[in-house]
């Protein structure tokens, strides 16, 4: 090809922008990599903002709900119609009388920071029985492991009517890992009201189950009551922050790529 007729195919393209070698071209496909990537980055850290803000809400509602002086319990007429998001937590009062000989034990493998030190033991399930005979399942609290027959925590056996305060709380649900619960032998893994309720013949058992408010954390007075879980992790702005710093972090390798690019494009002119 002679010297003119080069001339004569660059000079279009030059003055198109372009040119055998542009820059652009090999920034084509990574720039689009770059921008999906960008995009899913963002998306995930505003997610995370958005569960901030959901968590700190709840955390609110958490404590206000515990701090709040007790409310009576829901009447069972209402109890078809209520709404977990809206009675988690709710700090109650209700009079009853516990049915100790259809206690639940659930299992837990740790007591949590309140019971630290205690291992596994159980969570005691007690049918609290209403002057209207309907059943709410009140979570009495933690036992370690030998403390799960009755007999060795007769002290702690309340009989006759009693007046129970707490917050309640939904159906505890499962998972793949969560073993089959084994009632024949009180073994229980999940805190369902209703399956325990169908197990002992209760009748009308409350779809919800009442954590107890604490007690002293000693025998013989087992079950230790306090069992409601508060503390609840809040990492989500830490995490927001990862995936804003990783979408930061993406666009500065990407500058650094394009920009090495465009200068050995230049320097080659």
């Amino acid at each position: 090809m002679t010297a003119g007729t080069q001339s004569s195919v660059r000079a279009p393209l030059e003055r198109s922008g372009a040119s055998p070698r542009s820059p652009w071209r090999r920034l084509l496909a990574p720039g689009v990599a770059t921008a999906i990537a960008l995009a899913i980055l963002l998306s995930l850290g505003f997610w995370q903002v958005r569960r901030l803000a959901w968590k700190e809400n709840l955390l609110a509602l958490i404590h206000a709900g515990l701090h709040e002086a007790p409310r009576p319990l829901p009447p069972d007429s209402t109890w078809s119609r209520l709404k977990p998001d809206r009675y988690d937590y709710r700090h109650v009062y209700v009079r009853g009388v516990f049915e100790n000989d259809k206690e639940a034990m659930v299992f837990i493998g740790s007591g949590g920071r309140r019971f630290a030190g205690a291992g596994p033991g159980y969570f005691v399930l007690t049918p609290l029985r209403l002057p209207d005979g309907a059943h709410v399942i009140v979570n009495r609290g933690f036992v370690p492991l030998a403390y799960k027959n009755p007999s060795t925590r007769a002290a702690g056996m309340i009989t006759g009517e009693t007046k129970v305060t707490g917050v309640m709380r939904p159906p505890e649900g499962r998972n793949l890992f969560t073993p089959a619960d084994r009632p024949r032998k009180n073994l229980w893994f999940t805190r369902d009201p209703r399956k325990i309720g169908r197990f002992y013949k209760l009748r009308r058992t409350a779809p919800f189950t009442i954590d107890a408010d604490p007690t002293p954390i000693a025998a013989p007075g087992l079950p230790a009551g306090g069992a409601t879980v508060v503390n609840i992790p809040n990492n989500h702005l830490s995490y927001a922050l990862t995936w804003f710093g990783l979408a930061a972090g993406l666009l500065a390798v990407f500058g650094a790529f394009a920009s090495r690019i465009v200068r050995g494009q230049d320097e080659t002119h």
